[in-house]
């Protein structure tokens, strides 16, 4: 019998997501982002799916929009990185890919590397993130010059830095200076929002938009309204062995947790060789067959243990759910001190994945 341990992905959950995503977006057409393997949810089978509902799909490097080429992948493609070297600007030319540029010297590779360019080019903004980014002062000649060599369509982008925080200062700062640099623009659309800028709306009007986290159920806060997102990814297992301990006995690597009572542990065939997280703390929550049971001593590789002392009904056999339709990620993450981002997308390839439509 294999290891009940797991891995769903709800395709019919990603595809209503990035509907929501459409309708929060007014009518902004949606580029929606896959990189990192999906945000670990499987490149090519949810880009198929997306393909359905959104306008273009968005991953980090060439060798990410080369593999859904080869897919069969026909909808616009976004390298949000742009070209490393020369290589990356034939990719770019042979696969029909689109580049954001980001820097003079990227701008002098498509240039030089022989190749046509391409017919859309985006131009990151700095606008205050300083990660990558033109300086706003030299996007209207680098756009200028984008057009004469003959690309036909200009793509002006920038990126929240904290659009979690709707108060946030520095998300004032991007917006003040992305409104003043918009009308020396001669760029044939703009892009702003991410995830982050479209919940709160706090990103002007543009368009293009730039869902990820939220195509995958997992963003940082609920849709105002009747919106809601699904959880895409569910991670699940079941017990595997229990016992039954006396007060000031251990548990785990280190003897971390020690039982204040007599208690009965859990132990779940699932670490992190599997992704779920070492650093999640005692107490961290477990979905164990209908309730929440806190995590008790330290992840191992290969087993969790869980306090199931107040769970009576729990059993060898008993499912569990680390995170997915009834335990967000985001809570998990947050007694691991990470985000869901990292979760979801640290997923080793030992847990087998199973595709739903």
């Amino acid at each position: 019998m294999p290891r009940p341990t797991t891995i769903e992905i709800n395709l019919s959950a990603l595809r209503n997501n990035a509907m929501v995503a459409r309708s929060v977006a007014g009518g902004a057409k949606v580029m929606a982002a896959v990189k990192a393997n999906a945000y670990g949810h499987g490149l090519i089978p949810c880009s198929r799916a997306l393909e359905e509902v959104v306008d273009g799909l968005a991953v980090a490097i060439c060798e990410e929009g080369i593999t859904l080429r080869e897919a069969g992948v026909t909808k616009p493609i976004l390298i949000l990185e742009g070209p490393f070297d020369a290589g990356d600007v034939q990719a770019l030319s042979e696969h029909n890919l689109a580049p954001v540029l980001h820097a003079p010297h990227q701008l002098e590779l498509l240039e030089h590397a022989g190749a046509a360019l391409p017919s859309q080019v985006w131009v990151k903004v700095d606008t205050g993130m300083h990660r990558l980014g033109y300086a706003p002062e030299e996007v209207p000649a680098t756009i200028a010059r984008l057009k004469k060599r003959g690309v036909s369509h200009v793509v002006a982008t920038s990126h929240l830095a904290d659009g979690e925080d709707p108060s946030a200062e520095v998300t004032d700062r991007q917006l003040l200076r992305w409104r003043s640099l918009a009308p020396q623009l001669e760029a044939d659309a703009a892009s702003f929002a991410n995830s982050a800028g479209l919940i709160n709306a706090l990103a002007p009007e543009c368009e293009w938009v730039r869902p990820g986290i939220m195509l995958y159920g997992a963003a940082h806060a609920p849709l105002a309204g009747d919106s809601t997102l699904e959880p895409v990814m569910t991670f699940q297992s079941q017990v595997m062995a229990l016992r039954s301990i006396p007060s000031g006995e251990s548990v785990g690597y280190g003897g971390r947790w020690v039982a204040a009572r007599p208690s009965r542990i859990a132990t779940v065939p699932v670490g992190y060789g599997d992704g779920y997280p070492r650093s999640a703390r005692d107490g961290t929550p477990v979905w164990v067959g209908g309730e929440i049971c806190p995590l008790a001593g330290r992840v191992s590789m290969d087993m969790i243990t869980v306090d199931v002392t107040d769970c009576p009904g729990c059993e060898v056999g008993t499912p569990i759910e680390l995170w997915g339709r009834h335990l967000p990620v985001n809570e998990v993450a947050t007694a691991a001190d990470t985000i869901g981002y990292e979760l979801l997308t640290r997923m080793t390839d030992r847990t087998p994945r199973a595709w739903r439509t």
